[in-house]
Order: structure tokens, then C-alpha cells, then sequence
């Protein structure tokens, strides 16, 4: 089974999987989709408030960061990273839940990077927001850094989070029956 979207003015289908018994999700996976990313960066980016850095969690939203920070002429974008790596400098640290993901994990955000965004205009982008728990994370390490959170954005809101009023988006994403037909 699969869901056929025009997203950023390309056609794609995607694939709907089990999440539990009474849910399925269609599955965006925008790696590997060089058109798919350059287009829906482009879309983004003119909804985009004024910003001085982006961030996104690792990993589905690193190509769509890269790709908007390249052509937004940025120099540098920021990753809350699933793991703490030798490299870091120290770490922030908060605990997320994400529907596309079976347990608990943690999301840790450099201290250099943190330095950078105190009193920044930080905008957080995600590939899909269904939930809220990574974008929930998200804002907790923006926070914890002092940055000024100026907006919420992503390809795809997903069941409720398309009634928020907090984020931008550019396509509604439905959620789905066993059957493959949408929830109501």
C-alpha cells in the first residue's frame, strides 16, 4: 500500500507502515531524494522567518538543514546528535520519544554549538512533525542554550500536529487504518 502526495510540486507514493495494530503512518524518507530535498528546502525557506541558525535532530533532517542552509547562503547549521561523540566539547543533553522510534532516546547538542546560539534566532526544522516530541526535544536544547526559538517548521505535519498554529508546513500527511485507508 501506498499514499501518493505531490510535495514541493513532485509527485511521490509513499509507503504506509504498521506503528501499532490500530496505526499506520505513511513513510517519508527524504534521504537519498536529491530533487525531493532541493525542492522542499526552496519551499521551506520561503516561509522561513528571519533566522540566524537552524537545527534539526539526527537524521532524517540533515539533508533538508544542509540543503536550506546552502541555499540561504548560511555557513554553518546546527544537529542535536543522537549520540555524544569524542569530538563534542561537552554536551546538553534531553530525552526524546518519537513515534518512528520503539524506545527512548537522547538527544545531545555541543556546548560550542550552544555558545553560538545564545541570544540567536534559532529556527527549528524537522522532515516530518507528527507528535511533537522531537520538536518538544528540540526546543528543550534551544532553550538550555539561551537561543530565542523564531520558529517551527517542516515538510509534513502528521494527524494532530497539523492543527497547530505553532508550525509551517508545506503538505498535510493523514494517518492511516490497517486497510490503508485514512483515520478519520
Amino acid at each position: 500500500m501506498v499514499y501518493p502526495m505531490n510535495i514541493a510540486g513532485l509527485k511521490r507514493e509513499l509507503p504506509i507502515c504498521k506503528v501499532t495494530d490500530d496505526l499506520y503512518i505513511g513513510a517519508f524518507v527524504i534521504f537519498g531524494d536529491q530533487e525531493l530535498t532541493v525542492a522542499t528546502a526552496r519551499e521551506l525557506l520561503k516561509l522561513a522567518p528571519e533566522y540566524d541558525y537552524l537545527i534539526t535532530a539526527e537524521a532524517k533532517g540533515i539533508p533538508l538543514i544542509h540543503e536550506m542552509a546552502r541555499q540561504h547562503g548560511d555557513k554553518k547549521y546546527m544537529l542535536a546528535r543522537k549520540g555524544a561523540k569524542l569530538y563534542m566539547t561537552g554536551v546538553f543533553e534531553t530525552v526524546v520519544h518519537s513515534i518512528t522510534t520503539a524506545k527512548e532516546q537522547r538527544l545531545y547538542l555541543d556546548t560550542a554549538d550552544a555558545k553560538l546560539m545564545r541570544g540567536k534566532r534559532i529556527l527549528i526544522v524537522d522532515d516530518v512533525i507528527s507528535t511533537g516530541e522531537s520538536l518538544a526535544a528540540l526546543e528543550a536544547l534551544v532553550n538550555q542554550a539561551g537561543g530565542n526559538i523564531v520558529g517551527r517548521m517542516a515538510i509534513l505535519a502528521e494527524g494532530d500536529a497539523q492543527e497547530r498554529k505553532d508550525i509551517l508546513y508545506l503538505e498535510k500527511l493523514p494517518l492511516f487504518n490497517a486497510d490503508g485507508t485514512v483515520k478519520a
